[in-house]
């Protein structure tokens, strides 16, 4: 989809169309949401529809997960009108920290770190990240919070797939995704219908 053209008919998640494919091979991720970001109108929509789930909570701080839900966190952070707290992976804050191990989509052991003086008890904060695939990294930040006495008021993310970690945030906390139900089989299978404009399949190298 053109970057510059925005559709007559804008339904949730038109914009997934926007979001390119790996062409590089598998030591990639499977596709490239940040691609619709570059679109002025996805943008805008993308951020409606996450937020409009939450649109009546209170919530007093945004959060977001290194390194991609930094720019979803802190466009949500923006439009809400709230301060922005960046989760860390480990290693780079040069301040008081709390951490919390989880293991990543890629199956590797990691280590995500906060800062200690950001929540106070009983501070409602909204999660953020780019994208749930397995799981590991939003429960560590949901036990970063939760440690520190803060309240999640909500998880968002342009997808959250049906994968065992992705279940469990949905049955335990309210949530918010872009994807609509009808296209979940193909963000689970990793094979989108939008990936021909491009040319290319999922993983091509």
């Amino acid at each position: 989809m053109d970057l510059r053209r925005v559709p007559a008919s804008r339904e949730k998640g038109w914009y997934l169309a926007l979001m390119a494919p790996n062409v590089k091979g598998p030591s990639y991720p499977w596709l490239d949401p940040s691609r619709l970001y570059c679109h002025r109108q996805g943008l805008q929509d993308c951020l409606a529809d996450l937020l409009q789930p939450f649109c009546e909570d209170p919530i007093d701080l945004v959060a977001g997960i290194d390194a991609m839900g930094f720019i979803l966190g802190a466009a949500v952070a923006n439009t809400l009108q709230k301060g922005f707290l960046a989760i860390r992976k480990a290693g780079h804050l040069c301040v008081e920290t709390c951490t919390q191990p989880y293991t990543d989509y890629s199956a590797r052991q990691k280590l995500l770190e906060m800062r200690r003086d950001a929540i106070l008890p009983g501070l409602r904060v909204l999660l953020v990240d780019q994208w749930i695939e397995t799981g590991g990294t939003m429960r560590a930040a949901i036990r970063l919070v939760e440690q520190q006495g803060g309240v999640i008021a909500g998880v968002a993310a342009i997808c959250i797939e049906d994968s065992e970690g992705g279940k469990w945030i949905q049955e335990y906390y309210k949530c918010s995704q872009c994807v609509p139900q009808h296209l979940m089989p193909q963000f689970n299978r990793h094979q989108l219908e939008s990936f021909q404009a491009f040319g290319a399949t999922p993983g091509q190298a």
